[in-house]
């Protein structure tokens, strides 16, 4: 791979993506609507070229994907504007592909598989999908399977990490810097799953350079389950004693969905998430990848801090 695009690279996943395709030296387009704050994130940058454009502009698409190699799909957009977008710009990303010949790496949730029933999920479980939102992702991976162009999906727990802001560990970390008490979405004993956007980029590059992980969907789990009670303590660690969670269960996050605006509200029909283990498992990817280290929550945290307040 010489030179690739990431759409949606101002996000927490994008930005990850960017920053290990520039570390390995391959010529990266970093396409996204934002100019302001794609300057700000790549703009002193070597080997970035910043693209402005709207995906839902099919030739915008094409254009910027000129050269490149592979397109990773890492744009994720509001909740409120999945019905009516999601599968248009699916549709966009693989064009874009198609006509510049390039492969496609896709970045997707776990929301196709429904509920885990404490299980964990494999690349083999069954998708049954009970929520709007999961039922999009999972038509959105019909279509680029379906499609022409070669693909792997990656289905990745909550990330956070570096200008991942549009997460819930960021929500928590943005409170319990400027304030004694944060919430934390969830119960604090239930077991969890956060990607590190770094280690989740890292493996999605190494995949998109092995010619055998496409045509393939891959689990990629975090490091470890930790809990909000696990969290705490690790917070309490790093920025001291008096800092304190507080646990948000679905009926608080009800409530404050009433008075937050419609994002929030969309993100009601997702809290069986939170509220149950649901655990990716590794086999697959470790077969194939060999032996996975990924951050420890420690460092990740404390690198996300560092992130947040620079």
């Amino acid at each position: 791979m010489k030179k690739a695009m990431v759409v949606g690279a101002s996000g927490g996943m994008g930005y990850a993506l960017v920053t290990e395709l520039v570390n390995r030296g391959i010529e990266v387009v970093a396409f996204a609507r934002g100019k302001e704050k794609l300057s700000g994130l790549f703009g002193a940058t070597d080997h970035v070229k910043i693209q402005t454009g709207d995906a839902e502009m099919k030739e915008q698409l094409i254009d910027a994907g000129k050269g490149c190699d592979v397109i990773f799909h890492a744009m994720n957009i509001p909740y409120y504007d999945w019905k009516d977008k999601l599968a248009a710009i699916t549709e966009n990303v693989i064009v874009a592909a198609e006509k510049n010949q390039a492969k496609l790496a896709v970045v997707d949730n776990i929301y196709s598989y429904g509920r885990s029933g404490g299980a964990k999920l494999t690349e083999d479980t069954v998708k049954h999908p009970h929520t709007r939102k999961g039922k999009l992702r999972l038509e959105m991976e019909r279509m680029i399977k379906q499609s022409s162009v070669p693909s792997f999906i990656c289905h990745f727990p909550d990330f956070y990490g570096p200008n991942a802001a549009n997460t819930y560990i960021h929500y928590t970390l943005q409170q319990i810097l400027n304030k004694r008490k944060a919430g934390f979405v969830g119960p604090g004993n239930v077991p969890r799953e956060f990607m590190y956007t770094m280690d989740g980029a890292k493996m999605m590059v190494d995949l998109a350079c092995s010619p055998g992980a496409y045509g393939q969907s891959w689990n990629v789990p975090a490091v470890a389950p930790i809990t909000g009670q696990e969290l705490e303590k690790l917070l309490k660690k790093q920025l001291g004693a008096e800092k304190q969670l507080y646990y948000i269960s679905k009926p608080m996050f009800t409530v404050f969905a009433l008075f937050a605006g419609k994002a929030m509200r969309e993100a009601l029909e997702m809290q069986y998430i939170n509220s149950e283990p649901t655990i990716l498992s590794g086999v697959k990817l470790e077969k194939f990848m060999g032996e996975m280290k990924g951050t420890p929550y420690e460092q990740g945290i404390a690198e996300t801090i560092t992130f947040m307040r620079g």
